[in-house]
């Protein structure tokens, strides 16, 4: 597995990182997942050159930090380089975030909520540290927090040891250079498909001048670019209100998909694998987190690492995808 520097930390990650949030189950992915089969997943990422997982508490209320958790149990913490978030709470007041069945989520990063948060992750995960905690959204009205602040309470757990690096998720231009105002800022998460290149006009640029590795999320658009699902799929939990999951959009990706299919050809690799090598192919600075329910899952998208697509396929997807998002 080819690896990288986590921003300015030192810390080598792996390009690919396994992201859990599928893995925590709930109501946005249709119900909870086999736990064995989700524990087998992300001990199978050390065998396969992957140490970098993301979580968060978000992900189904916790579940997916306690079962990156029991994962862990056994295994060497070393061989891990996790990341979590904070700002999104359901036990406290917050500006009004998502609803997840009957529950109501809320942002929320005041020191306080910060605080109360990070010590129940780590009592989730049976960890003594995480190597990046990460903004998962960022704060708003009425329960505004100005970055300074937050940034200054996660210094302070910096010093402490209880993370080893910052970073930040659903972030635009402003908040990047607020951040970088009071310390180090060494990873964003960002989403990034070849059907939704929006972080390529402002953030990748000033991410590349500050040393800020980019972690692009829903590089397969929630499955849809996996090549799986049938012209007739029924979008469940999260994907309904994609715009990528609208009947008359998923009917035009999936034509393209039929497009790839000589490029599957030349590369020897599945849809899912293009379009994930199609994400790194974009330069070393890009790190991508792919989700997996499985070990046959993980060890697929794996194999897109060794895929190095020409410019001109490169191009051409490109291309593809620009035509039908007109």
């Amino acid at each position: 597995m080819n690896t990288m520097k986590l921003g300015k930390t030192g810390i080598d990650i792996s390009r690919m990182g396994l992201g859990t949030w599928s893995i925590g189950g709930g109501p946005a992915w249709g119900g909870d997942k086999d736990l064995q089969t989700s524990i087998d997943t992300i001990r199978e990422c050390p065998k396969l050159g992957v140490n970098l997982v993301d979580t968060a508490p978000g992900y189904n209320f916790g579940n997916s930090e306690v079962i990156l958790g029991k994962a862990l149990q056994g295994m060497k913490r070393e061989d891990f380089v996790i990341i979590t978030k904070c700002g999104i709470v359901w036990t406290r007041e917050g500006s009004l975030f998502n609803k997840v069945g009957d529950t109501q989520l809320y942002k929320n990063l005041s020191k306080e909520s910060i605080r109360e948060e990070i010590e129940l992750s780590l009592e989730r995960m049976g960890v003594d540290y995480v190597d990046v905690y990460m903004t998962h959204w960022q704060a708003v009205e009425p329960f505004f927090t100005p970055i300074s602040e937050t940034m200054e309470v996660l210094n302070e757990l910096k010093a402490e040891g209880k993370i080893k690096a910052i970073g930040a998720a659903n972030v635009d231009i402003e908040h990047i250079k607020e951040y970088l105002k009071y310390g180090d800022l060494d990873i964003i998460q960002a989403k990034y498909s070849i059907l939704d290149r929006e972080i390529e006009k402002e953030l990748i640029p000033i991410c590349k001048e500050n040393n800020i590795t980019i972690q692009a999320y829903s590089p397969l658009e929630q499955g849809l670019l996996s090549g799986c699902l049938p012209r007739d799929y029924v979008p469940v939990g999260a994907q309904c209100n994609k715009k990528w999951f609208q009947p008359e959009n998923m009917q035009k990706a999936m034509d393209m998909m039929d497009a790839w299919k000589p490029l599957c050809e030349k590369y020897n690799c599945t849809i899912a694998n293009l379009a994930l090598a199609w994400i790194l192919g974009q330069g070393d600075f890009i790190n991508l987190l792919s989700g997996a329910n499985t070990v046959d899952q993980i060890k697929e998208n794996v194999k897109s690492i060794e895929i190095q697509l020409s410019k001109e396929d490169i191009q051409k997807m490109r291309d593809m995808a620009e035509t039908i998002d007109q």
